[in-house]
């Protein structure tokens, strides 16, 4: 099932599966999709409800007009939620997801009972984050050639099978170039710390043991300490393309996530609710 959610300049393309909740609310990185997803979900328990969709600025949502600084698209993510959530809700956000997550968490939203992220930009900018890395990195997409170096070299730790291989080369250069730069230029440069002292829901973090843009030492020094009440889990081999990579094991963290949750308030459990097919 798709819903067009309106937000300022347009509408965003929702889609979600119907079934029983919290309702997985799914955050993509910079350069994925909605689709980005797809196998974690085919991993999961059928009547789980999920909800996706394409960030401002990045493939159904190209169009979309900016700003697309990390507010911006915390606003969209809270839109979709209103919209299409009617009852608790888990944020599930993968690397700049996570941080647009993460953002989002802060307001402390009304519904929200946990927060899973996947490799995060962590809210305190590592110091390996310079202006140089920065710029470069912003031409990571610049070309298929320049896309599929990035997956294959440095986004991924073992090849992908060729048709996602090709379907995460299209989700990367699927962008204006506004919508492409910002996350490199500003956005993950951005502090959060401050913001991110106010998450209290439970919150699990997913590390790959070989990712090299996210590791878990960075994530340990500038994660934790600020949502020290947060979890750190790391996957055997992975590089920082969980969804794609790893999506079975994400989909185990996650069902096991949402179970705890379950455990840990039964109050909750009674207002979990069943999203439309």
């Amino acid at each position: 099932m798709t819903r067009r959610v309106t937000v300022p300049g347009g509408a965003l393309e929702v889609r979600l599966k119907g079934g029983t909740g919290p309702a997985l609310v799914c955050v993509h990185y910079w350069g994925g999709s909605a689709g980005t997803w797809s196998e974690v979900i085919g991993h999961l328990p059928p009547e789980q409800a999920t909800v996706r969709f394409d960030q401002r600025g990045w493939g159904t949502a190209r169009a979309l007009p900016g700003p697309y600084h990390l507010d911006r698209l915390a606003d969209d993510l809270a839109r979709v939620v209103e919209e299409c959530v009617p009852g608790p809700y888990v944020l599930v956000g993968h690397s700049m997801g996570g941080k647009v997550a993460q953002l989002l968490a802060a307001r402390r939203p009304l519904g929200l009972a946990g927060l899973f992220l996947l490799a995060p930009a962590p809210p305190e900018p590592p110091a390996a984050v310079t202006e140089e890395y920065r710029r470069d990195l912003s031409h990571a997409y610049d070309s298929p050639e320049a896309a599929r170096h990035a997956l294959n070299n440095v986004l991924t730790t073992t090849p992908l099978p060729g048709a996602m291989l090709a379907a995460a080369e299209r989700d990367s250069l699927a962008a204006g170039p506004e919508a492409r730069q910002e996350w490199p230029l500003r956005g993950m440069a951005r502090d959060i710390s401050r913001a991110v002292r106010d998450i209290t829901v439970p919150v699990a973090v997913l590390a790959g043991e070989r990712d090299v843009v996210e590791p878990s030492r960075v994530l340990r020094a500038c994660l934790l300490p600020h949502i020290p009440h947060a979890t750190l889990l790391t996957v055997p081999g992975a590089g920082h393309l969980l969804p794609l990579e790893a999506p079975r094991a994400v989909a185990v963290a996650l069902a096991d996530f949402v179970e705890q949750l379950h455990g840990r308030d039964a109050g909750l459990g009674r207002g979990w609710v069943t999203l439309p097919s």
